[in-house]
C-alpha cells in the first residue's frame, strides 16, 4: 500500500493557532495547480512497484480550489501512477467553502471522503482562532455534506482559553448529533511565531492550560467511547470501518509521496520535504527540478519513529518487531525505558504489544520520547 498526500497552500485567511504553510494570496493558484500535476508525473518512478491506494488533499485549505482544479490533478494521479480500484480520496474542507452546489460537484468526483474544519460551534470560540466561518456555517455544511457524504470526518479543537468543561462537551454532543462516523480532535497548541502566541505574550489572550487540556481529553475519550467510536489514535476517533486510511498509513510507517510546496515524503528508508515557498516550489518544478532535501534515516532514527508513531495508535509497540528489526539492544532498551511507566499504568503490555493505557493516551508523545534510543 501507498498514498499520495497533495498540499494545497491556500488559504482564505490565517488562523491564529496555525503554523502550517499557506499562502492568502490567490495569484498563483493556476500555476500552482500546474506545478503540482508537473511534480505528480515527474516522481512517478518513485511508485513503479506501488499501488496507491489514498489520494489525501491537506493544506492549507483545498477547498478554495474548484471541483474542476481538484479533477484535474487527481486525473494526473491516475495518469501517471497505479492505482487501486477503489481508492479513499480525501479533501480537507472548512465550512465556508462548502455551499450546497460545491458539495454537489464535489460528491460527483473521485472525492469520497470529506474532513471539514468545524473546530467549534462556539462563535467565540470561532472567533479566537480567526477561523473563515460562523457557527451557523458550521452546522449548515455538515447538515448538507450528510445528505451525499457517508464517509465525514469532523475537525474539533479542545483547551481553548475560557474553554469550560461544559461547552466544550456540547461541542462533542453538537458533532455527535450529526452521525458522523469520523472525528478528529486536537488539543490547541501554542507554535511559535504564531499569532495566537504573540497575543498570550501580549496578555490579550489567557494562556493555554494543559490540566484543562488533559481533563477535556478524558471528557473526549469517554464520550466517544460510549457513542461507540474507537480510538485508534490519540487524536483520531472512528466507528468500525471508517478509520482513516490515509492516516493509518503514516502511523503504520507505509512509503508516502508528498506533493506540493512543503509536503513530506518516506519511502521507507528516507524523508524529504519540498522547498516551503510558494514562487520557489513554482519555478523549481517548470524547470523539471524537484525543489527536495533529503535525510537517511539510521537505525536509530527508524527505531524512535516507530516508537512514538506506535504509542499514539491502538496498534501500539510491537516487542518482537523491535527485536527483529532493530536488535535484542533495541529491545532491552525500550523495557528497560518502560518499566516505570509500566509500574505507574501508563503503558501495559497486552500480546508483545506496548500501548499507552486510557490514562497514559494524553502523555503518550512525552512517554514515547522518553523511549527514543539517544546514543547508539
Amino acid at each position: 500500500m501507498a498514498g499520495i498526500y497533495i498540499h494545497i497552500p491556500f488559504c482564505k485567511q490565517a488562523c491564529h493557532y496555525c503554523d502550517f504553510h499557506f499562502s492568502t494570496s490567490m495569484g498563483k493558484k493556476e500555476a500552482m495547480v500546474s506545478a503540482l500535476r508537473k511534480e505528480l508525473e515527474l516522481r512517478k518512478g518513485e511508485f513503479q512497484n506501488e499501488t496507491v491506494e489514498t489520494i489525501y488533499f491537506g493544506g492549507g485549505t483545498p477547498s478554495v480550489l474548484s471541483c474542476e482544479e481538484i479533477n484535474d490533478i487527481i486525473n494526473s494521479v491516475y495518469e501517471n501512477y497505479q492505482v487501486s480500484e477503489n481508492p479513499e480520496v480525501t479533501l480537507e474542507a472548512n465550512p465556508d467553502d462548502l455551499s450546497k452546489n460545491q458539495i454537489i460537484q464535489l460528491f460527483k468526483s473521485p472525492i469520497n471522503r470529506l474532513s471539514i474544519g468545524i473546530q467549534s460551534f462556539f462563535e467565540e470560540d470561532l472567533k479566537l482562532m480567526n477561523r473563515a466561518h460562523n457557527a451557523q456555517e458550521a452546522e449548515q455544511c455538515i447538515r448538507e455534506a450528510t445528505k451525499h457524504f457517508d464517509n465525514i470526518s469532523i475537525d474539533l479543537i479542545y483547551g481553548i482559553p475560557e474553554m469550560t468543561n461544559e461547552r466544550w462537551i456540547q461541542n462533542i454532543e453538537k458533532a455527535l448529533s450529526y452521525d458522523v462516523p469520523h472525528i478528529s480532535s486536537y488539543a490547541l497548541t501554542v507554535e511559535p511565531k504564531t499569532a495566537l502566541a504573540s497575543f498570550i505574550q501580549k496578555g490579550i489572550i489567557k494562556p493555554v492550560d494543559d490540566e484543562v487540556a488533559q481533563e477535556h481529553f478524558k471528557i473526549l475519550l469517554d464520550k466517544m467511547e460510549t457513542a461507540g467510536f474507537k480510538c485508534y489514535e490519540i487524536s483520531n476517533f472512528g466507528k468500525p470501518g471508517y478509520f482513516s486510511k490515509n492516516n493509518t498509513a503514516y502511523w503504520q510507517q507505509k512509503k508516502y509521496i508528498g506533493i506540493g510546496p512543503s509536503a513530506h515524503s518516506y519511502d521507507g528508508g528516507r524523508r524529504s520535504w519540498n522547498i516551503n515557498n510558494n514562487p520557489k516550489y513554482i519555478k523549481s518544478i517548470e524547470n523539471n527540478k524537484l525543489p527536495v532535501e533529503i535525510e537517511v534515516l539510521s537505525k536509530t532514527d527508524k527505531y524512535n519513529e516507530y516508537v512514538m508513531t506506535g504509542l499514539r495508535t491502538i496498534w501500539g509497540v510491537s516487542l518482537t518487531k523491535v527485536q527483529e528489526e532493530f536488535g535484542k539492544q533495541y529491545l532491552k532498551y525500550l523495557l528497560q525505558q518502560a518499566d516505570k511507566y509500566l509500574e505507574e499504568q501508563l503503558l501495559f503490555i497486552d500480546d508483545d504489544k506496548l500501548i499507552a493505557t486510557k490514562k497514559g493516551r494524553f502523555l503518550a508523545d512525552g512517554i514515547a520520547a522518553d523511549l527514543f534510543m539517544i546514543n547508539l
